[in-house]
């Protein structure tokens, strides 16, 4: 167990099957090989909700029951809340040093994030300073992989480039990190949009009860050029069917439905219906433990407590590295 992960989400709200293709299920894969670290990052978070940060307590609450639904091992995995460790904070101030705001400017996801959230009073510099403080996450943990979606390489991309200009200046402390892609690249939303976000609200949630997964699948954009059921229709680009390929495990159902739709031989509602059957049954087992979990909050919040404990005495190591490699363990007398 001496290779370590760290990954983690911003707790705004439950996690969607975008979070799960993207990176939990390498988590749950990969527990038993890493050392694992997943860091709730509500410190983060406070960007999007800065006006009322009392939302927070709960959803890393939520968030946390999600992590614990889809199978991550509290006896393996360690879930880490950002703002109880300072160590954090510490090392994002000195890597501010080593970014340059141009560099800030013209990250993808940053740009990608700004737009999609659409700020009317100016962006906050909270926002701006992301890849900063996610390098900050990784490195001060020694992370040597890092599960993400596709969205998050140009944030992997930067830690590295911190990593290395660090150990550059200063000696060589911490890991320069590698990012692992989910089994999809990008899952898209209900809305035929290019990603599944809870901002734009094109999301089918893990504790979705079976009814919310309905009404989601069966208002999902299919084929646009395709007006009628007897129209050959395209499968290439259709959200339904990019999640059948991921969620279907009848894999010879999927391709009968695939040669009926573009020959105009079946209709969207008979797609959609198969596809909840498939989302239902695998949502299923994660909508039961959820709700186990959710019934133990004290376990819940000793789990998160205990993880938080862990993850800082690692942090607290990584910073007596760095403050003597930097020449700031200032003794006076």
């Amino acid at each position: 167990m001496n290779k370590r992960i760290l990954t983690g989400d911003r707790p705004t709200g439950p996690l969607h099957l975008g979070h799960y293709v993207g990176s939990l299920q390498n988590r749950v894969k990969l527990q038993h090989e890493y050392d694992t670290y997943v860091l709730i990052a509500d410190v983060q978070a406070l960007t999007d909700n800065f006006e009322h940060p009392e939302k927070l307590g709960d959803n890393i609450f939520q968030v946390a029951l999600d992590y614990l639904a889809v199978g991550l091992d509290p006896e393996k995995v360690k879930f880490v809340v950002q703002s109880m460790v300072p160590e954090l904070t510490e090392l994002t101030i000195y890597f501010m040093n080593l970014v340059t705001v141009a560099t800030l400017e013209r990250n993808p996801t940053v740009k990608e994030e700004i737009k999609q959230r659409n700020f009317v009073k100016g962006v906050p510099v909270g926002f701006w300073s992301y890849p900063i403080s996610q390098a900050a996450d990784i490195t001060i943990f020694k992370a040597d992989l890092v599960p993400v979606g596709e969205d998050q390489l140009p944030m992997i991309e930067q830690a590295r480039e911190i990593v290395r200009r660090f150990n550059r200046l200063y000696a060589k402390v911490l890991v320069e990190p590698r990012a692992m892609l989910g089994a999809v690249a990008r899952l898209p939303g209900t809305d035929g949009g290019a990603k599944m976000s809870k901002s734009l609200g094109n999301c089918i949630y893990l504790g979705d009860s079976s009814e919310q997964v309905r009404k989601r699948v069966m208002s999902m954009f299919t084929d646009p050029t395709r007006i009628h059921p007897t129209d050959p229709g395209h499968v290439e680009g259709n959200p339904v069917f990019t999640y059948h390929d991921v969620f279907n495990p009848d894999k010879a159902e999927v391709e009968a439905l695939k040669e009926r739709y573009r020959k105009g031989t079946v209709g969207d509602v008979e797609v959609k219906q198969k596809l909840f059957a498939a989302l239902d049954s695998f949502l299923a087992p994660i909508r039961e433990r959820r709700a186990e979990f959710a019934a133990q909050p004290k376990r819940v919040h000793e789990i998160i407590i205990e993880g938080t404990r862990k993850g800082r005495a690692v942090a607290q190591s990584t910073m007596n590295e760095v403050r003597t490699a930097m020449k700031i363990t200032y003794k006076f007398e």
